[in-house]
């Protein structure tokens, strides 16, 4: 997997609101920190953010294991927790498979596989 190396910052987005939308500045950066906020908040409860064109967002409770420490060997339980899961949606899917060098038939392999792992992660991870 190749990338650009650049990395996205909320103030990279703040800067995209204030140039596209109009807004000044103060009012973009409040903009953003806000749909953070609100998606976090959403998340905190448990609930499922969906974002049309783009993905879901899930919270998944995870149950305790016994985990082992890789440099002793030794076995650790590891506690229950909650993870959070980010699915993207086909479309997102679509759209970065077609701007990749991968081409079209890697895009349908990729989906083949895609039905395959989430079938795996179904089971309980």
């Amino acid at each position: 997997m190749t990338g650009t190396g650049r990395t996205v910052t909320r103030v990279d987005l703040c800067e995209a609101v204030y140039q596209k939308v109009g807004l000044s500045r103060t009012e973009s950066s409040a903009f953003v920190e806000l749909v953070l906020k609100e998606i976090t908040d959403c998340l905190e409860k448990g609930e499922t953010v969906k974002l049309s064109s783009f993905g879901s967002f899930l919270v998944r409770q995870k149950g305790q294991r016994i985990g082992r420490n890789p440099k002793t060997g030794t076995e650790v339980p590891i506690s229950p927790r909650r993870v959070m899961v980010f699915k993207p949606s086909a479309i997102l899917k679509q759209r970065i498979n077609a701007n990749g060098s991968a081409g079209a038939s890697a895009s349908a392999s990729s989906a083949s596989e895609d039905k395959t792992e989430s079938a795996g992660s179904a089971s309980g991870t």
